[in-house]
């Protein structure tokens, strides 16, 4: 997980850019911090995926094969 400090200076980061005040320097700051913040991201909503269950309006559980063999995998670990 990204830090809050790490969020705020990417904020600080695109205000800049949109101002036309960013050096290059901070360009290539300001990509490193969104990569990983993206990272972090992408991970964070893979986890969470991997709980899902889907249900169809009759109640029956039509999750995805490959989901539910992703979600077996993970219990044994």
């Amino acid at each position: 997980m990204i830090s809050k400090e790490k969020i705020a200076r990417i904020n600080e980061l695109a205000q800049k850019a949109k101002a036309n005040t960013i050096t290059e320097q901070e360009k290539a700051e300001q990509q490193k911090l969104r990569q990983e913040y993206l990272k972090g991201f992408r991970s964070s909503m893979n986890n969470t995926l991997k709980s899902v269950k889907i249900i169809d309006p009759e109640g029956n559980d039509v999750t995805p094969e490959k989901l539910k063999r992703e979600q077996k995998n993970n219990k044994l670990h």
